[in-house]
């Protein structure tokens, strides 16, 4: 199974590794050909803060796509009881962007369609990742797994 999950899991990766030098990029370069950071940080965290959440999650998502890839290491290692977890978490992740997007779309009717969704449409990034991760820790994986021994 991982032979299926981990292509999916380093290319929502890869998006969000843009996503994080994107905005740095109009952070600290000031380059012009990306859209404002208004357009990139929702500002409920201080961007510094923000970063280096960003940087971790990215190292983790790293590090698990690289254990599955390899079939090796501490996240190569199938845990059923975390799918349910995982799938059930990322499907109310997505439920509360598509919440936040009609929320955003409401209050700032200015900014429709596009407008202020860079950080939703990585959140559905995250949250793909997550219903990935968990997909490979389903049963079904497991036993498929021991069928094909």
């Amino acid at each position: 199974m991982s032979a299926r999950h981990a292509p999916i899991l380093a290319l929502l990766t890869l998006l969000f590794f843009l996503r994080v030098l994107g905005q740095a990029l109009v952070a600290f370069v000031s380059v012009s050909w990306l859209p404002a950071m208004e357009q990139w940080h929702s500002g409920l965290l201080p961007y510094p803060m923000l970063l280096t959440i960003q940087l971790v999650m990215l190292v983790v998502m790293v590090k698990i796509v690289m254990d599955i890839s390899r079939g090796a290491g501490f996240f190569a290692k199938q845990r059923p009881g975390w799918s349910r977890f995982l799938v059930s978490f990322s499907a109310i992740y997505v439920g509360a962007m598509v919440l936040r997007y009609i929320s955003v779309m409401a209050l700032y009717p200015e900014q429709r369609w596009l407008g202020g969704t860079i950080p939703i449409i990585f959140h559905f990034v995250l949250a793909g990742f997550l219903f990935t991760w968990g997909r490979f820790h389903s049963q079904r994986a497991t036993f498929a797994r021991v069928v094909n021994a």
